[in-house]
């Protein structure tokens, strides 16, 4: 294939490459590299004909692990417009935050979630709203008869009043019958608006280029040049592509080599992820700690067919050695663990799949250049600590509309802190010793305590609210808070009963510890530091 120097380049060329290869399967049905080419210009014909949206407008796409979420991202590439990924598990509060930080024109969203969307989408600026039923890219019959047990017999649809209202199946029918005509995309347009928390609180969009994309997705495939054979992996996929890690290696990395990809909607439902893999000869497994620690616990996962497994990539949180050796125990694979960020694409590090070093994330992708410093910015030596930066191509161009936290993260020689503390050792390896202080690890998800301490102190009987990670054995970490009383009939379960209301799942506190005041330095900042410590 000719360079690609956008992601339609990409995406265009592998369509043609293998067009009769499968590249998508989701609950039963397949989509070959054909068919997702023609659904995807059948998306784009549609926005670019029947509404509003001109290049570098935005839309938000909010479902989960479905074929109509690569249809939709690559349809809305096509036409030119950034992709805002958002996460289906959001609170009404999170979702308007987003579109009206992002500014989002578009919403596309699955029926089965869309409620909380209804509740805000008149006070954001979206115009037009895209709704879609699990089923859509399933054969007439097929389609029809699921959605109709999903909507009328498991009443797993909310009734919802949307303005401006089409389903996912007519805006096909309307691009198919209209004409489609590519633009030009530039390699430094945005292609992506993936939000990450912030210590204050305030989700920011990390702008993610065509071009940062495109280098990651070459880094990684050079990284993975010995396990990965074109056109003939079958991957699993079982972490959420509104994540960068999946999102870039299932719809970018492994698809742009003709990889089929077995699309998981639930990963917490076992007995349906099981169902969908028994079967499959798989060759690779994207996934984290927590997710590989129950499969393996799972009796049914440990009697399937590993023969065909080549390498299995873990990521988004901390792998422990029990879990990684418990893992190839029972499939034959040592996990191969990768460091990355949002703002990096995501891949920064990783190990190579013939010389993995346990308890690192292995080392630098081609192309990627990393160092630690101290807390005055000079260089530590070889294993010794310090913060760890990256420059590379796939350093995102900045925090969409925040020029002042994009300087404080990147310097004028476009090295990203990272905020995390870091090892390097002789061989290259790096170690990461300790996490951004503050930020708290559910099963893969980020958790900013700023953010749910700002919900917390927001309850009328609350004085103050502060907020730690601590350890817990199915998730990794669980969030805590200190809370502080305002009005004494205050209990815990007030206070986890609104954070439900307000957050996300895996947001909301698991334990709420009462205190008569919080500690604090000369400058009244709260010392989580000193409550980590109890």
């Amino acid at each position: 294939m000719a360079k690609a120097v956008n992601l339609c380049d990409l995406f265009d060329q592998t369509c043609k490459k293998y067009s009769q290869l499968p590249a998508f399967t989701c609950m039963g049905q397949t989509l070959t590299f054909a068919e997702v080419d023609t659904y995807t210009t059948q998306f784009a014909s549609y926005l670019q004909n029947h509404t509003n949206l001109k290049p570098g407008d935005r839309i938000a796409i909010q479902m989960p692990n479905l074929l109509q979420y690569p249809i939709a991202v690559y349809g809305a590439l096509k036409a030119g417009l950034i992709v805002v990924n958002t996460n289906p598990l959001y609170t009404d509060r999170e979702i308007k935050h987003q579109l009206n930080d992002s500014g989002a024109k578009a919403l596309l969203v699955l029926a089965n979630i869309a409620k909380e969307a209804n509740e805000v989408v008149k006070d954001t600026p979206v115009e037009t709203v895209i709704v879609t039923e699990v089923a859509d890219l399933h054969p007439f019959l097929k389609r029809h008869l699921l959605n109709f047990v999903v909507k009328r017999i498991k009443k797993m649809v909310p009734e919802v009043n949307f303005e401006n209202r089409v389903s996912f199946t007519d805006a096909l029918k309307l691009g198919a019958a209209s004409t489609f005509k590519p633009g030009v995309t530039n390699p430094e347009d945005i292609a992506i608006l993936q939000y990450t928390g912030g210590t204050t609180g305030v989700a920011k969009g990390a702008m993610l280029s065509h071009r940062n994309l495109i280098a990651n997705r070459g880094q990684i495939v050079d990284h993975l040049e010995e396990v990965m054979k074109e056109g003939e992996e079958i991957y699993i996929a079982p972490l959420p592509l509104y994540h960068i890690y999946a999102f870039n290696f299932h719809c970018v990395s492994l698809f742009s080599r003709g990889s089929l990809n077995i699309l998981i909607p639930n990963p917490r439902d076992l007995p349906a992820l099981l169902g969908a893999i028994k079967k499959v000869r798989f060759t690779g497994f994207v996934g984290l700690d927590t997710l590989f620690k129950a499969l393996c616990n799972n009796e049914q996962f440990k009697s399937l067919d590993f023969s065909a497994l080549r390498t299995t990539s873990s990521g988004g949180m901390a792998l422990t050695r029990d879990t990684a050796e418990l893992w190839q125990k029972i499939t034959g694979v040592t996990p191969n663990e990768g460091y990355g960020l949002t703002e990096t694409s995501p891949v920064v590090s990783a190990n190579y799949a013939n010389a993995i070093k346990p308890g690192t994330v292995g080392v630098a992708l081609p192309h990627t250049e990393v160092k630690t410093v101290d807390e005055n910015g000079q260089a530590t030596a070889i294993d010794e600590p310090g913060e760890l930066l990256v420059r590379g191509p796939q350093v995102m161009e900045g925090y969409w509309q925040r020029p002042e936290e994009t300087a404080k993260n990147i310097d004028a020689e476009g090295w990203f802190a990272t905020g995390d503390i870091a090892t390097i050792d002789e061989a290259g390896y790096i170690r990461i010793v300790d996490r951004k202080k503050d930020m708290i690890l559910v099963s893969g998800f980020n958790v900013y305590p700023a953010e749910v301490e700002d919900v917390i102190v927001s309850h009328p009987k609350v004085l103050e609210a502060a907020v730690i990670g601590v350890p817990d054995a199915r998730s990794g970490e669980a969030v805590k808070v200190f809370v502080v009383k305002k009005d004494a009939t205050l209990t815990d379960k007030d206070v986890i009963s609104y954070a439900r209301d307000n957050l996300t799942a895996y947001k909301v506190p698991k334990k709420v510890e009462f205190c008569e005041d919080l500690p604090k330095s000369n400058v009244g900042k709260v010392l989580r530091k000193e409550l980590r410590s109890q």
